[in-house]
């Protein structure tokens, strides 16, 4: 696989052989997942990356871009419930959210399930992301039905510099970091979420594997130190996603760590729930001793 193929991304279609889609990237050598295939529903190239949708024969529909799978019916709320609750439940008083990325609305979804949040709003880069998750992927856009939702389509950063300390949590639903998404996993644009956010504020972003992404994930984790008053790493397990598992980068500004719950789901939130709890958010951030290490040097 030559670097100008991993710039263009892969065809989706060309990773489908023998009815299974054989997902296999350059940030996961060695190791391929795959998913049995129904029906092909959507194949197509946005203004930024390849978009499959296929219906699978176990795990309902797949979103997937440039040939990494973004989301799957079965598993996905592992993720959208832990990226979103943990740093909203970590806020005392959430009222605006910034989501960047998520475009299939599984973020949204989650974010609406809090009631005093006033304002919830989404940069998306690739609108045919939204269209085709809307088509084909309703338990998760339904997330946009919310009247509180405000949707651009633009990139995330230009909003972000037009709209300084405007927001109490910022969430980066963001593919791995080839192609568009690379920027989203640079110093540069942590900074430009530290000027977004307002005092107290907390980011939570899509963090990679452990497993696989510490050569990623620690200098990351290094740099930004130096400008958030606590960066912490938490994670979740998810079959689908490589290894696994994928993990979250929590930091906050002006206030401490967003290891331990400011507030709890009600009863029926709770019970709407898949994944997250209170005790799984503190426990999130609980890393095996060689994740600890390599992440954090202790």
């Amino acid at each position: 696989m030559s670097e100008e193929q991993v710039e263009q991304g892969l065809n989706g279609m060309d990773l489908i052989v023998d009815g299974w889609f054989h997902e296999r990237g350059v940030l996961w050598p060695g190791q391929a997942m795959s998913l049995q295939v129904k029906n092909v529903l959507y194949h197509g190239r946005s203004d930024y990356q390849d978009v499959l949708v296929f219906e699978s024969t176990n795990h309902g529909n797949v979103l997937v871009l440039d040939g990494v799978i973004q989301v799957t019916e079965k598993d996905e709320f592992a993720y959208q419930e832990m990226i979103a609750h943990i740093p909203l439940y970590a806020h005392p008083n959430p009222k605006k959210v910034l989501v960047i990325g998520g475009g299939d609305g599984g973020v949204l979804r989650e974010i609406a399930r809090h009631p005093d949040v006033e304002e919830i709003v989404i940069c998306e880069l690739d609108k045919d992301v939204i269209e085709y998750s809307k088509k084909y992927l309703p338990s998760l856009a339904c997330g946009y039905d919310d009247p509180r939702v405000t949707v651009h389509v633009m990139d995330g950063a230009k909003f972000m510099d037009a709209n300084q300390d405007s927001f109490d949590v910022i969430i980066t639903d963001s593919s791995d970091p080839v192609g568009p998404a690379s920027v989203l996993f640079e110093t540069p644009f942590y900074k430009a979420m530290h000027g977004c956010l307002r005092d107290g504020g907390i980011v939570c972003t899509q963090g990679e594997c452990m497993w696989l992404h510490v050569d990623l994930i620690r200098p990351l984790v290094n740099s930004i130190s130096t400008i958030y008053t606590d960066v912490g790493y938490a994670y979740t397990t998810i079959p689908t996603y490589p290894s696994g598992q994928i993990g979250f980068i929590l930091a906050a500004k002006g206030r401490g760590a967003c290891s331990k719950p400011s507030r709890t789901p009600s009863a029926d939130v709770q019970k709407a729930l898949r994944y997250y709890t209170p005790e799984l958010h503190e426990a999130s951030f609980v890393l095996p001793a060689f994740a600890k290490r390599a992440i954090f040097g202790e």
